[in-house]
């Protein structure tokens, strides 16, 4: 009669929380885990349960294992999601900020577009007055 060992888990830290439908299915993967006996070798594991007993703990483990991958695959799409809203967010304070800035661009040409006419006829004005001014000006 082989005794049985108690099974113990360890839990894995996880990054975020996890919400309770979550913890559930996680205790529940926990839970339904079929209890390991302790044996010399696998040949003596393959004699003690039969081939139907092999295949129901096989079924069970490849459900379990399809759940696994199911719950990391939801995880990982919910992961993408908030990325993608950070992403488009991120992305909509951008085009705010360049629409700003192109604001402020035109602003500046704008005035510059001014000074550079200003300059040009206070430029004219002055040879205006230079040319007034020549003729009585003596010659060194």
């Amino acid at each position: 009669m082989a005794i049985e060992n108690p099974v113990h888990y360890q839990l894995p830290v996880l990054e975020e929380t996890i919400s309770p439908s979550e913890m559930h299915e996680l205790l529940s993967l926990l839970e339904s885990e079929p209890t390991i006996h302790s044996t010399s070798s696998s040949e003596t594991n393959r004699s003690v349960y039969s081939t139907e007993e092999r295949k129901r703990r096989r079924m069970i483990s490849n459900r379990e294992s399809a759940r696994r991958s199911r719950w990391r695959k939801k995880k990982l799409q919910e992961d993408l999601a908030h990325e993608v809203n950070r992403l488009k967010l991120e992305n909509r304070e951008l085009e705010n900020w360049l629409s700003v800035l192109t604001h402020h661009c035109h602003l500046v040409q704008r005035d510059s577009n001014r000074l550079l006419s200003e300059s040009i006829y206070l430029q004219h004005k002055l040879a205006g007055l230079n040319e007034i001014l020549a003729p009585t000006m003596p010659l060194q």
